[in-house]
């Protein structure tokens, strides 16, 4: 199932980069979605940065036929594989989401591309949902969440960037 989604930040993409990049701001993302543990690594890679969120979720909102499958607890892994910055300090990347304990994942590419005077984070993937006959259900049933997810992240982004200044 495709999912696209954009973020929009107030802010040059090297400041959002820089945001999105830190461990405290990973921190409180994941704290937002309700984890209910997590940790976060970030690591340089030349110019860019791979960015390693685990967090712990409970999954009483899910539908039984998911839990049943998941368990009491999900675990999230989220990988960001950025690229160093072009000359107008956009940047590509990649995004990896699986989810523990399911036969699903996401597969993302990313761009921070300035708009206007702030930045746009555009995310184009992939949800797979890897089990014979109800993967589609699967991804259906999986999707809003993502989707919650990404837009989360961008009022969790927006409220950060603007405690900033």
């Amino acid at each position: 199932m495709k999912i696209s989604e954009t973020v929009e930040y107030p802010a040059a993409p090297d400041v959002v980069f820089a945001m999105l990049t830190d461990e405290r701001f990973q921190g409180r993302k994941c704290e937002q979605a309700g984890a209910l543990s997590h940790d976060v690594a970030v690591t340089r890679l030349d110019a860019g940065r791979r960015v390693v969120t685990r967090r712990e979720l409970p999954t009483e909102n899910l539908p039984d036929f998911a839990k049943s499958l998941i368990g009491r607890r999900l675990m999230i892994t989220e990988t960001y594989e950025w690229a160093a910055p072009d000359g107008d300090g956009s940047r590509t990347g990649e995004l990896t989401v699986e989810l523990g304990g399911a036969p699903v994942s996401l597969r993302a590419r990313l761009a921070l591309v300035p708009a206007g005077n702030g930045t746009q984070m555009r995310l184009d993937g992939k949800l797979k949902a890897s089990v014979p006959l109800i993967g589609g259900r699967i991804e259906r049933t999986a999707a809003p969440a993502i989707i919650d997810g990404i837009r989360s992240e961008g009022t969790v982004g927006r409220a950060w960037l603007s405690e900033q200044r």
